[in-house]
């Protein structure tokens, strides 16, 4: 089949494909087949958003842009690690994202490509849009102006700046945690929760840890691709990324120590059950005792022979009960 005829059913896929100025003014919305047209004025870049595109979306990306068969391999099948590489005079830049949804926690990738004229974003799984970030630059031509270099910090800062309401929701559902946790009552679930929040803290840190990284090359290296005006922006994503690093650091800390307390409070709880248990087994063993003594079928034991002899063996009974409960009370063992 033709590639032109079956890319015609991934245009959906396409989220946004604009053509700006170099003074960062924003031209009308051209087609992917007009990226190669446009790329052909001096005056221009562009800045192409995908979300889950097909094999043949970016066959026909790669014709538009010249991309390398690697990186638009790495694009299709997702699932790759954060990474940056160079092809050529283009980069390669794979980010792990995250979001809540339905209440839980789930993660995608944002796979970016960069060029002296072009900046293409391709979204895997959860992942918010990154409309807000591309209508923030708009906002501001005199930084567009730029090139795509500013648009590619536009969208890694978005994507740390998501990280940190993860965080304090992590926070916040621990602090709920340590209520259950210090309740004076053991649950299965508060365990089970704080292991869930202990594996996805760490897929957190998976995803955020390399970002630093890839902002040190960016600052540093890559003369041909990012303006030394933009450079300093990136100094301020790397910041944001080790805040939300050293958070997540601290929250795995808490998590570690919240299930270490858990523990020693369902031992300590255990061992409170087992002094009582001890305590009311003392004061059962008490009666059973002399009942044993005075059970025995032997002739000549004391008071046997006498009227009283029942209750006062009930009495003494009931007064070393007494006094074993009163000491055992005092010692909170029963």
């Amino acid at each position: 089949m033709n590639l032109d005829v079956r890319y015609q059913g991934s245009r959906n896929m396409v989220v946004n494909c604009v053509a700006y100025t170099v003074d960062g003014r924003r031209l009308p919305d051209i087609t992917i087949e007009q990226i190669s047209d446009v790329l052909q004025m001096n005056d221009t870049f562009v800045w192409v958003g995908l979300h889950e595109p097909d094999e043949a979306l970016l066959t026909k990306l790669q014709e538009e842009f010249c991309l390398h068969d690697l990186a638009i391999e790495d694009a299709h099948h997702a699932h790759q690690r954060p990474k940056i590489e160079v092809y050529g005079d283009s980069l390669f830049i794979a980010m792990h994202t995250a979001q809540f949804v339905a209440g839980k926690i789930e993660f995608g990738e944002t796979h970016i490509f960069l060029g002296p004229r072009y900046l293409v974003t391709v979204r895997h799984g959860a992942s918010l849009s990154y409309a807000p970030a591309r209508g923030r630059c708009e906002k501001e031509p005199d930084l567009l102006s730029h090139g795509p270099s500013y648009g590619l910090y536009a969208v890694m800062d978005f994507i740390v700046d998501n990280f940190m309401p993860i965080v304090r929701e992590f926070e916040s559902e621990l602090a709920e945690l340590e209520t259950d946790i210090f309740d004076g009552s053991y649950k299965r679930e508060t365990i089970e929760r704080l292991y869930d929040l202990k594996k996805q803290l760490v897929t957190l840190r998976l995803a955020v840890s390399p970002i630093q990284d890839i902002t040190n090359q960016l600052v540093r290296f890559h003369p041909m691709l990012i303006r030394d005006d933009v450079r300093p922006y990136f100094r301020d994503v790397f910041d944001h990324s080790m805040r939300v690093k050293e958070a997540s650091d601290t929250m795995s800390e808490m998590l570690t120590a919240a299930m270490s307390v858990n523990l020693a409070m369902v031992t300590v709880h255990q061992g409170e059950v087992v002094k009582r248990l001890a305590g009311w087994a003392g004061l059962l063993g008490i009666p059973t005792l002399m009942a044993s003594w005075y059970g025995m079928n032997f002739k000549h034991m004391p008071e046997l022979p006498g009227e009283l002899s029942y209750f006062v063996f009930i009495g003494v009974t009931l007064a070393v009960v007494g006094v074993t409960y009163t000491i055992l009370r005092k010692a909170k063992w029963v």
